[in-house]
């Protein structure tokens, strides 16, 4: 019996433990211009997921690859996370020029968005930027936690700066293996 009780408390804990952690690992999501603001009083790499309203692989990558408890809780402590609508209204001053949605174009799409992703428009795309808000690099397309696991560690501990992306990923070890969801 008391064997039972036991388990059944463990397994209790276990359950509120990992509520606790999905909890914990939600990402806060900041608008570009407050990431900006940010920064220059708490430097860190900027993320921008660059997204659009109807994009069905966008939605997807908030479903599968944001929502993994690594994944957020790694851009939670380590990246200033930004959600960017490329189709979005909001004026956005960047580097003293003011960007903005001119209406233009078949979907509308912002300035900034233009800009950033080097007029390669493609839906989800993610921006890296370094702490003085300057454009490391773009990927374009859905990623998995796999895949944007290691990109992530590769651009946040500046790896990018020494190491070819391939010596990097082949001694990357990842902690999606060792984390329960």
């Amino acid at each position: 019996m008391k064997n039972r009780i036991w388990i059944l408390t463990i397994a209790i804990l276990a359950t509120s433990m990992s509520v606790s952690m999905a909890q914990e690992t939600k990402i806060n999501w900041i608008e570009i211009d407050k990431a900006f603001d940010v920064n220059t009083k708490t430097p860190r790499k900027i993320f921008i997921d660059v997204y659009t309203d109807w994009c069905g692989w966008c939605k997807k990558m908030d479903e599968n690859t944001f929502s993994n408890p690594v994944i957020a809780s790694y851009l939670t402590t380590k990246f200033h996370a930004v959600k960017f609508n490329a189709e979005g209204t909001k004026d956005i001053t960047y580097k003293g020029r003011v960007y903005k949605n001119k209406g233009q174009g078949q979907r509308n799409p912002h300035e900034f968005a233009i800009a950033i992703l080097q007029g390669r428009l493609s839906y989800p795309s993610i921006v890296f930027m370094d702490e003085d808000n300057n454009l490391i690099t773009y990927l374009a397309g859905y990623l998995t936690p796999e895949q944007l696991e290691p990109i992530m560690a590769y651009i946040e501990s500046d790896a990018y700066k020494t190491q070819k992306w391939e010596d990097f990923r082949a001694k990357f070890v990842s902690k999606l293996n060792t984390a329960k969801p």
